[in-house]
């Protein structure tokens, strides 16, 4: 069947709502014709419909790159780049297109919709940035580089034959590493693009289908702060971070939360107080007094008498200290006295328990 003929009936299924249908028979015409612009823009709005946003925008691209002219390109893109959070790089996209279509109203609209969004998102900034800080004390720095490997088979794919390619990234606190391990490719058969949440690989051998590797990513990214390397057996590529965040995967997946690490240089974060500095607490000492407490509350018998009888002699005055030792030493330990005029102006006789009698040693 003729690249003409799938397309038409491509449009068919689009129109009756047949939508996988449709994508299926636009690649059919897109490996007839590769070079066909209006293919790729076409399923770039049948995987819209279907919500595959990622292979939309690569299709966007691809169309984009064949006929910079195409207006339709460029709204494909700006609606796939919206649905998927990317309002810069939709809005980029839509203004591009509206300059080829001014009178198209619905650039004028999604545009608008994009600078709602934005203004919400630089709203928003500031609390997330306060709570994404209060983690459990570790840092960025300090955690270790995060190696992450997965095949083409969970990135976007737009045939089953092309050739695969192995990738892994691993992280820094302020930037990914990808690394694509393509050996003997050509520079200019390689053709990157980045996006503010979305990087686009794509390469083109003669003789061979185009490879796109895709990915929707975990965190955002600056694209002027972007760069890539097509080396003898890799293509490496280096994505700036956006936010000071770990990417536990360099794919983005939806409700998994991204956590914000303070970049300080210590392992702890210190408290802040609001006037004066903190007391510094001295454990060794407090150790101690537990330690202390502990014992004292273990005593009993007589142990706890002379505890009792020690701590009336070192908070009393000197006149209770003297009758106490006085009374105390004179009646040879049977009497205890805190009364020193009692027992101040006469001697104390000593007075033994009942059943027990007094005696005077003889040495």
């Amino acid at each position: 069947m003729a690249s003409s003929d799938l397309e038409k009936k491509a449009k068919e299924a689009f129109i009756d709502d047949h939508f996988e249908l449709a994508v299926d028979l636009y690649s059919q015409a897109i490996a007839l014709s590769p070079s066909n612009a209006e293919l790729f823009a076409d399923r770039a709005q049948a995987n819209i419909k279907l919500q595959n946003f990622t292979e939309a925008v690569a299709d966007a691209n691809k169309a984009i790159e064949l006929d910079p002219s195409m207006a339709k390109a460029y709204l494909r893109k700006g609606m796939a780049c919206f649905k998927l959070e990317e309002y810069q790089t939709a809005k980029v996209a839509l203004e591009t297109g509206a300059s080829l279509a001014p009178g198209d109203s619905r650039f004028t609209n999604l545009i608008k919709e994009c600078d709602e969004r934005i203004a919400e998102e630089a709203a928003e900034l500031p609390k997330q940035s306060v709570d994404k800080a209060r983690t459990n004390g570790i840092t960025q720095n300090n955690m270790p580089p995060v190696v992450g490997l997965s095949s083409q088979g969970t990135s976007t794919t737009l045939s089953s034959t092309r050739p695969r390619y192995r990738h892994e990234f691993y992280q820094k606190p302020e930037e990914v590493v990808v690394t694509i391990f393509a050996k003997g490719i050509p520079a200019n058969s390689v053709v990157v693009d980045f996006g503010e949440q979305i990087l686009s690989v794509t390469i083109e051998l003669p003789g061979e289908e185009a490879y796109h590797f895709q990915p929707r990513l975990f965190g955002k990214i600056i694209p002027e702060k972007c760069r890539y390397d097509v080396m003898s057996t890799k293509i490496e590529i280096r994505l700036a971070k956006a936010d000071t965040v770990h990417w536990t995967s360099l794919e983005f997946v939806r409700d998994v939360a991204v956590l914000q690490k303070p970049n300080v240089s210590s392992g702890i974060q210190k408290p802040t107080y609001p006037s004066s500095k903190p007391k510094r607490v001295d454990w060794d000492k407090l150790e101690a007094e537990v330690k202390k407490e502990e014992k004292e509350e273990k005593l009993d018998g007589d142990a706890a008498l002379n505890k009792f009888f020690r701590d009336i002699y070192r908070d009393a005055d000197e006149d209770t200290r003297r009758a106490m030792s006085k009374s105390f030493v004179e009646s040879n330990g049977t009497v205890l006295s805190t009364n020193w005029k009692e027992v101040g102006s006469k001697k104390v006789e000593g007075s033994p328990p009942d059943g027990m009698e007094m005696k005077k040693w003889e040495y």
